[in-house]
């Protein structure tokens, strides 16, 4: 009997848990939890489920207990990723006058990278011929990549690329003046 039991609660032992944290712009999320055949969906920030030998079945969990057992991990987490869009004036690898402002509020971010790694794509809108605006788009990626060095970020942490304008945040129709397509994204990870 002994045996038994002994064989019973060890077809369930636990093998892992899964938690939903809260999503850092507060959209909602669901997740899944399967295990062969069984299922349980986790659709609620903290919701949980332990893995067991025998499944996954759902636990009570609660922002408390996320610390108590994961804080080290989270507090060892690299900062997420941060875009900053700047925009650029027609045919020109300028920024407008909010744009510098703008600009500016990426060194903070950027601080707080021990080893930043930073992404400049340039993007223009569909006024022009593809090449001019390949063209363009790197020239603006350029210019905010110089701007970061001129202001003692690292070369070899800065890649700069143009996208010209086959990436439009606005969809136009051919030859379309749209400033928020005249961009460069900032990515600071």
């Amino acid at each position: 009997m002994v045996a038994m039991v002994a064989l019973v609660a060890g077809c369930a032992t636990p093998t892992g848990e899964v938690v939903l944290l809260p999503a850092p712009d507060g959209h909602r999320s669901v997740l899944a939890v399967t295990q062969g055949d069984r299922e349980v969906v986790l659709d609620k920030p903290y919701a949980a489920a332990q893995t067991t030998t025998q499944g996954p079945r759902a636990i009570e969990s609660g922002p408390k207990d996320v610390e108590a057992k994961f804080g080290g991990a989270l507090a060892a987490q690299p900062a997420r990723p941060q875009t900053f869009t700047l925009y650029f004036v027609e045919g020109r690898n300028e920024l407008t006058d909010e744009s510098k402002r703008v600009f500016e509020s990426v060194f903070p971010d950027i601080a707080k990278h021990p080893v930043p790694d930073i992404v400049v794509i340039g993007h223009t809108d569909s006024v022009g011929t593809d090449a001019y605006n390949d063209k363009l788009s790197l020239q603006r990626a350029d210019a905010v990549r110089d701007a970061l060095i001129q202001r003692g970020i690292r070369a070899g942490d800065i890649v700069a690329e143009g996208r010209g304008k086959r990436d439009p945040l606005v969809a136009t129709g051919e030859g379309v003046s749209e400033a928020r397509n005249r961009r460069v994204e900032v990515i600071v990870r």
